[in-house]
């Protein structure tokens, strides 16, 4: 029960090769599934898409750059005995002159076809990537390359209008000879070609992309935020437009704190990213910007998923998968959801179905400490979760999880409690921390009642009668009461305001 299980093994790993406009990527993932986990992950920033404005043509140090880089992920693919790899190239090679010729010497290079994306196909991907690492998305998705702008309309499941725009970073700077004040009326001519922008006011816009990562990177520096997780980040329209202005004005960033940790290329790319980001949220007029780290290369994972794997939760996926990994016991886990489902019933407090999922979600990962000195698990889960790859989740989410399991092993009334979490507090309600305090005094009971293993607390269940909390105990587990698990029932009695009652059955 307590070995952990190596599900890297139990999976068939797929790699993807990303030939873009400006980086050249592998990434391999340990399997095809809702909530894929990367095993390994390089980056060569080439800049293939440099001269095609101005030539028509691949730069030729980026292509041998390229072809290095390829070169050596087919040797990593062989070392990793990845057997499932696909190959995807983007706008530079598809729009270049000599593009036919890189992709042969290429697929030498790999030892494998190379599919070249088509400007819709690309979108599509994009979208995909999107619907793989957010529940039910609706908005605008934009994903910008160093040679071009995808943009397509997602709602929920469906896949609405596309296009794709020569407004890429790189092609920016070649068509303006590096001069921003050329590029605006280039980059609104685009915009102003696409008839159903209007569509996206009031609606997020998810914003995918090397460039604006590295955008929501700098604001999080800028505005001293507690989480370093790209993925999921939020930054109202007003505010976005206002950052990105700046970003393009300042005729010096290198002062700027964060700026200096982005890759050379990047940073010289950023202005235009981010003037592009401008125009673009001032003809949409979405609701927010929401960045995302998923894009083509997750979005083919998606599109291999079938349809049941697809409509699975992505962030349940991923929590219970870590439990299998991570934690004694995934059944007691799964136990525990159901478990504290009577506290959140009539006359318990009220719960909205997203608020009972990120309660699952806590239930899942609660035991994934168990493993750290007693005296500091609190603090590793805590920013283990803070942190961590978990997707299909905002950041008060995953605020609300990590104090929930902060909260499990650390005891909410400890002084240093307050003082390690006072910052990710303020990202969420005095109602969501309120729940993490009670999810976390269930989590509490049930531990001392079931020690980890399953089938105790499934019969022991909990209920309400008028003003008490009563927990039902088995003869059977009649041994298990004691001092401790007796404090742990109160405190949790106390969050929801009732009298405990512990009663021994048959």
């Amino acid at each position: 029960m307590f070995g952990e299980q190596n599900r890297a093994h139990e999976l068939e790993p797929i790699g993807v090769i990303d030939i873009g406009s400006n980086s050249v990527r592998l990434v391999v993932y340990e399997g095809a599934v809702r909530a894929p986990t990367p095993l390994f992950n390089e980056k060569v920033l080439c800049g293939l898409g440099k001269s095609i404005a101005s030539t028509g043509k691949l730069g030729s140090d980026a292509v041998e750059r390229a072809l290095a880089a390829l070169t050596r992920f087919r040797a990593i693919t062989r070392i990793l005995e990845v057997k499932n790899v696909r190959a995807l190239a983007t706008a530079a090679v598809r729009e270049a002159e000599d593009g036919p010729d890189f992709i042969a010497r290429a697929e030498k290079a790999l030892g494998m076809r190379i599919e070249i994306l088509s400007g819709e196909r690309e979108a599509k991907l994009a979208a995909h990537g999107i619907m793989m690492g957010f529940v039910d998305p609706d908005g605008i998705a934009g994903d910008l390359g160093g040679g071009s702008l995808e943009l397509i309309d997602i709602s929920s499941d469906k896949l609405k209008q596309a296009v794709t725009l020569p407004v890429g970073g790189l092609r920016l700077i070649d068509a303006t000879g590096n001069k921003i004040e050329k590029a605006q009326p280039l980059i609104d001519e685009a915009l102003a070609q696409v008839p159903w922008l209007g569509q996206g006011a009031g609606r997020p816009f998810y914003a995918v992309g090397g460039s604006w990562r590295a955008i929501a990177k700098l604001h999080m520096e800028q505005t001293n935020y507690p989480l370093h997780v790209t993925h999921g980040y939020a930054i109202p329209t007003v505010e976005a437009i206002a950052f990105c202005e700046f970003l393009r004005k300042t005729k010096k960033l290198s002062g700027m704190a964060g700026f200096e940790g982005l890759a050379k290329a990047r940073r010289e790319v950023l202005p235009f990213g981010a003037l592009v980001m401008e125009r673009l949220l001032r003809s949409l007029n979405p609701s927010e910007v929401v960045f995302s780290v998923f894009g083509i290369r997750e979005g083919l994972i998606y599109s291999l998923l079938p349809a049941h794997e697809r409509r699975k939760d992505p962030l349940l996926s991923f929590c219970a998968e870590y439990a299998a990994l991570r934690s004694r016991s995934v059944e007691q886990a799964w136990e525990l959801c159901k478990w504290t489902d009577p506290l959140f019933e009539p006359p318990g407090p009220k719960e909205t179905p997203e608020e009972r999922r990120l309660r699952y979600a806590a239930c899942l990962i609660s035991d994934i400490g168990w493993r750290e000195h007693p005296d500091y698990r609190g603090e590793q889960s805590l920013n283990l979760l803070a942190h961590s790859g978990l997707s299909g989740v905002d950041h008060p989410g995953r605020v609300f999880m990590a104090l929930a399991i902060f909260y499990r092993h650390a005891g909410a009334s400890q002084e240093h409690a307050a003082e390690l979490s006072e910052r990710l507090k303020l990202l969420i309600s005095k109602r969501a921390q309120k729940r993490a305090r009670i999810v976390a005094a269930a989590i509490r009971t049930a531990h001392m009642l079931s020690v980890g293993v399953p089938g105790v607390i499934d019969e022991a269940p909990l209920s309400y009668e008028g003003d008490k909390l009563v927990l039902t105990i088995p003869k059977t587990y009649a041994g298990l009461d004691g001092e401790r698990f007796r404090r742990r029932f109160e405190t949790l009695a106390q969050l929801v305001e009732k009298i405990p009652e512990v009663r021994f059955g048959r």
